[in-house]
C-alpha cells in the first residue's frame, strides 16, 4: 500500500509540475521587458481560445498595434499589418525569411514538399518549372476554354436548381466548379464533380477540406504530436483523410505515367502535371510519385480554394449590396451584350480577352472582395537570423513573422476610414482599375513568392462572375443569418452560402 501511495503521489506531482514547466518554457528567454521587441499580446493559448473567430480577433489587436507578438514554447509568433514590414520580409530581406522547419513539420502530412511548404532548391525548381508552364500560350488558351466551358456547366446547374426550386449552396457549387477546373487545367483530368456522380472525387474533396482545417489546428494544439503518435483525436481523423487523398492522387499519377509510357513520341504536355511528369523522367530518384503527389496537392490548394472561395465571398457581398450587383450586371450587359435565357454557352463565347479587359468595375469588385476576404488570410515566414524590422522592432532567429492579410484589409491606417466598407470604387481612377502595391494588398503574396497564377485567377473569376451576374440575381436565403468563415489555411465560408436566385430579365 505504501508503494502504491508513493506512486500516486509521484504521478500527481508530475501532473502538477507539467503545467508549471509549460508556463516557464513559454515565458523564459522571450525578452518580455524589452521595448525593442513587439509588444506581447498573449500566448498560444489566447489564440486557441479565439480559434473560431481568429482572424477577427487578430484584426482587433492589430487595429491598435501594427506589430505584436504571441509567445509559444520555443519561439515567438510576430503578427504584423505594417506594409513596410511586409515588403521587407517578402522582398527586401527575402533571404532571411523562409517557411522554416516549424511550418514544414505542421503541414508535411498534407502539403509535403510542395511549393507552398518548402524552401531552397525544391522551391526554386518547382517555381521555375511552373513559371515556364504558366507563361506558355498553350496553357493560357487551354485554361480559357476550360474556364468558359465549366462556367456554362455551373450556370446550367444553378438554372436547374432554380427551376426545381431546390436549395442552393453557392459555396459548395463554386468550390466544385473550381475543383473541376483546376484538375482539368492542372492535371488533365475531367472530374465532372458538379453533377454529383463522381463519388470518389467528392470523397477526396471532403477529405482535403477537412485536412485543411485539421492541419491549421496544429498551430495552436499543444498535444498534436502526442495525438499523432497514439493515433487518436483530430490526428486520427487527419490520418484517415490523408489516406483518402493519397489513394485518389496516386491513382491519377499512375494513370498519367501509363499514358506517357504508351505514347511518348506523341505525348502532348498541355497541363501542369504533364510538365512535371516529363521532368520526373529526367530525375526519377528525386521526382518520385510522392514528390508529384505533393506538387499536385499544392497546386490544387492554390487553384481550388482561391477562386472558389473568392467567388463565394463575391456572391455573398453582392447579396449584401444589391446596388453594386446591379451595377456589375449593367456593365456586363453594356460590354458583352446579352443572350436569351439559358444560352450560357453562347454567352461565354462572347467573353473574349478584349471583353474581359474592359470589365473594369467587375475587376475592381473582385479585388475589393479579396481585400476583405483574402483566400489566404494569414501567411507565415520564419526568421533565419536575428533581425530588425523597418518599424524598429527586433525579431529573434526562429521567430515566426506573420502578415495577416485579412486584418490588413480592414485597417483604417491602410485603407482609410471606410476600410470595412465594400466599395469597388476605391480601385478606380476615372473609371479605370488602378492596382495597389502588393505589400499593401498581399492577397496574391508578394516578392519572389508572388502567386504565378494571379492573372489566371482573375481571368477565371471574371468569366464566372460576368456569366452569373448576367443571367441571375442573387439574394441570401436568410438575410438575418450571419455568414462567417471556418478557421483553416484558406478562407472558407462556414456552413455554406445558401442563396435564392432568380432569372434576370435579359
Amino acid at each position: 500500500m505504501a508503494i502504491f501511495f508513493y506512486i500516486c503521489c509521484g504521478a500527481a506531482s508530475l501532473l502538477l509540475l507539467f503545467p508549471c514547466l509549460c508556463v516557464l518554457r513559454i515565458f523564459i528567454g522571450k525578452s518580455l521587458g524589452s521595448k525593442a521587441y513587439p509588444p506581447v499580446k498573449g500566448t498560444m493559448f489566447h489564440l486557441l481560445r479565439c480559434l473560431d473567430s481568429l482572424y477577427d480577433y487578430q484584426t482587433e489587436v492589430l487595429a491598435h498595434n501594427k506589430t505584436v507578438r504571441y509567445l509559444f514554447f520555443s519561439h515567438s509568433e510576430v503578427l504584423t499589418a505594417d506594409p513596410q514590414n511586409i515588403e521587407y520580409i517578402l522582398k527586401t530581406n527575402f533571404a532571411n525569411y523562409d517557411k522554416g522547419g516549424y511550418h514544414q513539420e505542421i503541414t508535411k502530412d498534407l502539403l509535403g514538399d510542395g511549393i507552398f511548404a518548402v524552401d531552397g532548391q525544391k522551391w526554386r525548381h518547382q517555381r521555375k518549372v511552373a513559371s515556364y508552364e504558366f507563361s506558355t500560350k498553350m496553357l493560357r488558351d487551354l485554361s480559357s476554354v476550360v474556364f468558359r466551358r465549366n462556367g456554362a456547366v455551373l450556370a446550367q446547374k444553378i438554372s436547374d436548381n432554380l427551376e426545381a426550386d431546390q436549395p442552393m449552396d453557392m459555396h459548395e457549387l463554386l468550390t466544385k466548379y473550381s475543383m473541376n477546373t483546376i484538375f482539368e487545367v492542372g492535371f488533365g483530368l475531367k472530374l465532372n464533380i458538379l453533377d454529383g456522380s463522381n463519388e470518389e472525387a467528392i470523397a477526396f474533396a471532403k477529405a482535403f477540406d477537412e485536412s485543411n482545417a485539421l492541419t491549421f489546428h496544429r498551430y495552436v494544439d499543444l498535444f498534436w504530436k502526442v495525438e499523432r503518435f497514439f493515433n487518436v483525436g483530430t490526428e486520427a481523423t487527419l490520418r484517415k483523410n490523408i489516406a483518402v487523398i493519397d489513394e485518389f492522387i496516386y491513382k491519377i499519377i499512375s494513370s498519367r505515367r501509363k499514358q506517357y509510357l504508351c505514347h511518348q513520341s506523341s505525348y502532348v504536355k498541355e497541363d501542369i502535371l504533364s510538365r512535371f511528369l516529363l521532368e520526373s523522367e529526367k530525375n526519377p530518384e528525386t521526382m518520385n510519385d510522392r514528390y508529384l503527389r505533393d506538387i499536385i496537392l499544392n497546386f490544387m490548394f492554390a487553384g481550388k480554394d482561391t477562386t472558389g472561395g473568392t467567388l463565394s465571398w463575391f456572391i455573398y457581398l453582392l447579396c449584401k449590396h444589391p446596388l453594386i450587383q446591379e451595377k456589375i450586371a449593367q456593365e456586363v450587359k453594356e460590354i458583352v451584350g446579352s443572350c436569351e435565357k439559358g444560352q450560357f454557352t453562347q454567352f461565354v463565347e462572347k467573353l473574349t480577352e478584349g471583353a474581359l479587359e474592359k470589365l473594369q468595375y467587375l475587376h475592381a469588385a473582385l479585388s475589393e472582395t479579396l481585400r476583405l476576404y483574402p483566400a489566404v488570410p494569414l501567411d507565415r515566414q520564419c526568421a533565419c537570423e536575428d533581425d530588425i524590422l523597418p518599424d524598429g522592432f527586433k525579431v529573434k532567429k526562429g521567430d515566426g513573422v506573420n502578415h495577416v492579410t485579412y486584418a490588413m484589409g480592414r485597417m483604417k491606417y491602410i485603407w482609410g476610414d471606410d476600410a470595412e466598407d465594400f466599395r469597388p470604387e476605391r480601385w478606380l481612377h476615372d473609371g479605370v482599375f488602378r492596382p495597389e502595391s502588393a505589400f499593401k494588398f498581399p492577397a496574391f503574396h508578394a516578392g519572389p513568392r508572388t502567386c504565378l497564377g494571379k492573372d489566371f485567377a482573375y481571368r477565371q473569376m471574371k468569366i464566372v462572375a460576368a456569366l452569373l451576374t448576367a443571367f441571375f440575381r442573387f439574394n441570401l436565403k436568410d438575410p438575418s443569418k450571419e455568414v462567417t468563415y471556418k478557421t483553416m489555411l484558406t478562407l472558407h465560408i462556414d456552413q455554406g452560402l445558401h442563396v435564392r436566385a432568380v432569372h434576370r430579365l435579359l
